[in-house]
């Protein structure tokens, strides 16, 4: 697969500026086409505009340099060097409006002060160009113009001269007409091709000396590159630092969550069932209300092991108080299936932050509950250890064939370790036990 012409290049000139070239069926109808006629005007209309500006230059220059033993001569030569600036504007202008190419405009040194100005308009090497441009250009128009005029002349006679033979009725005439139309038609294709070979010519050499240098185009394209990177990484930061903000703030307000369900409504439940306890034991003479009691004890008790599930779920209070290493222990100890917990060195849990110790609990949370509801194991081994990142495998010798579909809970916890910029690999061959491998910054 071949990469994108970049614009201003030979490739791109030559498609639209000299077709027949390149393109087969343009070199057949290279006479009619709309690239020759178009190149037709510019040699014309471009040699009346740099014989004004040659003329004027020379003499603009002739005077200065006649003249530089005064003072008068300096700014007449600045003069006249700036004044090939908006010549070169208008050449890109003249260019573009008859071949159909943009051509990109140099930047030219600014500098504060007469002097300075003057030194930089003298020492800029662009300008220079400009007027280099002026003596190429008008050496390629000039020899353009002179093969043209010979090669169309000499087509159009050889079109022309059978018809007026034939209508005065020369018998014998000089050259045989079976070879003056077929000598025509060539010096026709010929002449086309002179013309689009010339526009080319002129193309090339105006983004070479009127156009942007190629140094500074590449400058320029280096800079803007480096203004998008800078951009772009700070984008980056800012959106790591939103959502470790982000992901910060959502734990902290499931904490908050947490401990206001742990602090109020579970501890009135508590009561609550402790006054129940006591009212059903001194109304056991009272059938009904005994049954009564026995119920709301009963509706008390499930509803504050719910709620004790629902705590669990938004931020266990054992991770909170006693850590990583003691909240796994408890799973562990919670799970049907037997669990064995290895972490090699505990303290280092506490290297990871609190979102990263949450993330880990609530994978190995879910990781137990598959194992137990789907997997059909036998035994789970936990490996957790921390250096730089919080590293949790999982590893169990169920049936495998477990997928994160999407909605499922495993689908919750890969979106749970991206937001944390952490890594999800679930391995579940068939027959052959599950290990899911999570790792999570410690610094998120």
């Amino acid at each position: 697969m071949t990469s994108p012409t970049p614009p201003g290049s030979v490739s791109d000139d030559l498609r639209v500026v000299a077709p027949a070239f390149v393109d087969l069926r343009a070199l057949t109808a290279a006479p009619v086409s709309v690239a020759t006629w178009r190149g037709v005007s510019q040699c014309v209309v471009g040699s009346f505009v740099l014989l004004f500006a040659i003329l004027s230059f020379t003499v603009v220059i002739s005077l200065a340099l006649s003249l530089l033993i005064l003072f008068v001569g300096i700014p007449l030569l600045v003069a006249g060097l700036w004044l090939c600036r908006p010549f070169a504007q208008l050449e890109r202008a003249r260019l573009h409006a008859q071949l159909g190419v943009e051509i990109a405009a140099p930047t030219y040194p600014h500098r504060e002060g007469t002097w300075a100005s003057w030194r930089g308009v003298l020492a800029d090497s662009r300008t220079w160009a400009h007027v280099a441009y002026l003596v190429v250009a008008g050496l390629i128009l000039t020899v353009q113009g002179v093969l043209v005029s010979v090669t169309g002349g000499f087509a159009i006679g050889g079109l022309v001269y059978p018809v007026v033979a034939l209508a005065t009725g020369l018998s014998h005439p000089p050259i045989p007409l079976v070879l003056l139309v077929p000598g025509a038609l060539v010096l026709a294709w010929l002449s086309a091709l002179i013309i689009q070979a010339g526009s080319l010519a002129i193309v090339r050499t105006a983004r070479s000396l009127v156009g942007a240098s190629a140094r500074a185009e590449a400058v320029e394209a280096a800079r803007q590159a480096q203004a998008r990177a800078a951009q772009a990484e700070g984008r980056a930061v800012q959106l790591t630092e939103t959502r470790t903000a982000a992901v910060g703030a959502a734990d902290e307000e499931r904490r908050r969550i947490e401990r206001d369900l742990h602090d109020g409504a579970q501890q009135r439940l508590v009561a609550l069932g402790v006054e129940l306890g006591t009212a059903r034991r001194k109304a056991s003479s009272d059938p009904d209300a005994a049954a009564a009691l026995e119920h709301a004890h009963r509706e008390v008790k499930e509803t504050l092991a719910e709620l004790r599930d629902l705590v669990r779920g938004i931020h266990p209070a054992v991770l909170t108080d006693r850590g990583l290493d003691a909240a796994l222990s408890a799973l562990a100890a919670r799970s049907p299936v037997p669990v064995r917990v290895d972490v090699p060195d505990p303290p280092t849990l506490g290297r990871a932050s609190t979102s990263a110790q949450a993330a880990a609990y609530f994978v190995v949370a879910e990781a137990l509950t598959n194992a137990a509801k789907h997997a059909d194991a036998h035994q789970v081994v936990v490996t957790v250890t921390a250096n730089d990142t919080l590293r949790l495998v999982i590893a169990d010798d169920g049936r495998g064939g477990a997928v994160a579909t999407p909605g499922s809970g495993l689908d919750g916890l890969r979106s749970r370790v991206a937001a944390l910029d952490g890594t999800f690999d679930l391995d579940s061959p068939a027959g052959a036990g599950t290990r899911l491998t999570v790792e999570v910054p410690c610094v998120s």
